[in-house]
């Protein structure tokens, strides 16, 4: 979901300038989405059955509907819908084909003929793409590598990255290789960032693959037009400003049920108001029984956990909200970067682990909770610490990742700032064809 949402985001920014876009999403998913689709008289949603792979639960559509150690499978699921693609797309004649891991489109795309430009739109990091293709060992092409620092990954997490590179990643095919091919591949790279965040990956990048890369900016999702559900709103209107802990780590991040309540506790010693939605850890029927024993009790009225879906951009907009617990997923790093609260990481998978590397090293807009070097475990001592570090009034760091936060809030939200990027988007798209 967490790339499935902002490929409608860009499909609603190009909508809007009167262009006809066909978004191929799963049956049952597209329900979910379907609130977000700003111009339903341009932007047509296509059906796609995802294919039962042996080992799937039934009706798997997407990674938010099983264990991460299950992606394998659903991205063999995912390249047996090329067939249905492929006879969409001759119905279609589209002038491009947006995508991101399904490997075989540009090759498809050659086939078909009628010059469809493929173009790979990826939501998450430069930096982190840049980083998986240093890893590679390719040949460099520009001794003067812009780009050429180091993000310093803890023992676990780079065993966890070379792991990541060289695992089966959809049926004979490695992760590494998917990505290669895929960006060897395709007419043109686009991301959606700004050049002022991440250009020198960028150029890292074209030089290497030998392509355009495109930018399509922050890409930032319209305001939400709903309002926050009363019993939410009534809590947090409870407490006074900027006080409140709000913790979210995305539909994907589910902690063991050690770490959840090393987090809660974490949250207790901060002595603050606490939100807390967090999925229920593997093997624990509810968020409830989960929490440490007596906790509830203890925090009564000043601490929620709750493991449903919560209205995250208007929760984190509510004046009461004084910091934000994140995974550092892209969509929740733009909805962080435009609110005011302060920030606090808490990444999982290796591409959350470079934002969050990037958003409190070289942008120094947030604190990073400590792990383990070797085993990547947090403790509550060490939760506390990094909430305190922002949210105390005598803190120096705190004044300074609010001072930067403030900066870049400032430049993201500027005006024409979006438009720019997506009128140069399109402007780049007339040339290759």
């Amino acid at each position: 979901m967490g790339h499935l949402t902002p490929f409608l985001h860009i499909s609603n920014k190009l909508a809007e300038r009167g262009h006809k876009i066909s978004l191929f999403l799963p049956l049952k998913t597209q329900s979910k989405l379907q609130h977000y689709n700003l111009h339903p008289h341009l932007i047509t949603f296509i059906p796609i059955n995802v294919p039962h792979v042996d080992g799937l639960p039934p009706g798997t559509e997407t990674t938010a509907d099983i264990p991460l150690s299950l992606g394998s499978l659903l991205a063999t699921a995912m390249d047996l819908t090329r067939p249905q693609i492929e006879q969409s797309l001759l119905k279609l004649k589209p002038d491009f084909v947006f995508f991101d891991f399904s490997y075989w489109l540009p090759a498809l795309l050659r086939e078909l003929g009628n010059n469809i430009k493929s173009v790979c739109y990826w939501v998450i990091n430069p930096a982190a793409m840049w980083y998986g293709l240093r890893s590679l060992g390719l040949p460099r092409k520009n001794q003067s590598d812009e780009a050429d620092r180091s993000f310093s990954l803890r023992t676990h997490e780079a065993r966890a990255f070379e792991a990541m590179m060289n695992m089966e990643y959809g049926r004979e095919v490695t992760f590494s290789k998917r990505l290669l091919t895929t960006l060897s591949d395709c007419d043109a790279i686009c991301f959606q960032t700004c050049r002022e965040f991440a250009g020198p990956f960028c150029n890292y990048i074209e030089l290497q693959m030998n392509k355009p890369v495109i930018l399509a900016g922050p890409v930032m999702p319209d305001p939400p037009s709903s309002q926050l559900e009363e019993k939410c709103a009534t809590w947090l209107g409870g407490f006074k400003p900027r006080t409140v802990i709000f913790c979210a780590l995305g539909t994907e991040y589910i902690l063991t049920k050690q770490q959840l309540q090393q987090l809660l506790l974490g949250f207790e010693l901060t002595g603050l108001p606490f939100f807390a939605a967090l999925k229920p850890p593997t093997g624990v029927e509810s968020i409830e029984s989960a929490v440490p024993e007596g906790f509830e009790e203890r925090v009564k009225e000043k601490g929620v956990v709750y493991g449903g879906w919560v209205q995250q951009p208007l929760i984190l907009k509510h004046p009461s909200i004084g910091c934000f617990v994140t995974h550092c997923g892209p969509g929740s790093l733009n909805e962080a970067l435009l609110n005011e609260c302060q920030l606090v990481f808490l990444p999982n998978i290796i591409d959350q682990v470079i934002n969050a590397r990037m958003m409190s090293g070289d942008l120094k807009v947030g604190v990073e909770i400590e792990k383990g070097d070797e085993d990547g475990l947090f403790t509550k001592e060490g939760v506390c610490k990094a909430v305190r570090a922002v949210m105390d009034e005598d803190s120096q760091v705190g004044k300074e990742v609010s001072t930067n936060h403030a900066k870049w809030r400032e430049f993201i939200s500027g005006k024409g700032l979006e438009s720019s990027y997506i009128d140069g988007l399109v402007q780049k798209l007339h040339d290759l064809l």
